[in-house]
C-alpha cells in the first residue's frame, strides 16, 4: 500500500490550478493589449517553481516529496516577458497568434488539472464506500 496522504497531492493540484488559471488572466490581458503601445507580455511562472521543490530532495520517493511540499511556496508568479523586446515600433511585444496557442495550450492544461482533482475526491469517495 502507498504510505502518502491523498491531499498533499490535491494540494499540489490545486496549487497548479491557480498558476494556471492566473497564466489564463494573464494571457487574457495579452491578447486585450494587443495594440496598446508600449505594453509588454505578461506571463506566469509555476512549472520552474515546482521543479525545484520537487528537485530539493534527491533520495526521495516522490509520494515523499509531495508530502514534504510547503504549499505556500508554490504561488504562481507574475512576470513580465522580454521586457526589451518588441515586435513593432510602438514598443508593443504580443504576437497575436503566439497568445492564441498558449491560450489554448493553458485551457486545456487547466482542465486537466481539474479532472485531476475531481479523479482525486472520486477515489477517494470509492474508498469510503
Amino acid at each position: 500500500m502507498i504510505q502518502t496522504n491523498v491531499f498533499d497531492y490535491i494540494r499540489v493540484l490545486d496549487k497548479a490550478a491557480d498558476a494556471s488559471w492566473l497564466r489564463h488572466q494573464a494571457i487574457s490581458n495579452n491578447i486585450a493589449n494587443v495594440d496598446t503601445p508600449g505594453y509588454k507580455r505578461q506571463d506566469v511562472e509555476f512549472e520552474s517553481i515546482l521543479k525545484k521543490e520537487l528537485g530539493m530532495s534527491r533520495y526521495e520517493t516522490m509520494d515523499e516529496k509531495v508530502a514534504g511540499l510547503r504549499p505556500e511556496r508554490l504561488n504562481g508568479r507574475p512576470y513580465t516577458d522580454y521586457a526589451n523586446y518588441s515586435y513593432r515600433i510602438d514598443g508593443n511585444n504580443v504576437d497575436i497568434d503566439n497568445e492564441n496557442v498558449m491560450l489554448a495550450q493553458n485551457q486545456i492544461k487547466y482542465q486537466g488539472l481539474i479532472t485531476s482533482i475531481n479523479q482525486e475526491y472520486m477515489n477517494l469517495q470509492t474508498a469510503m464506500q
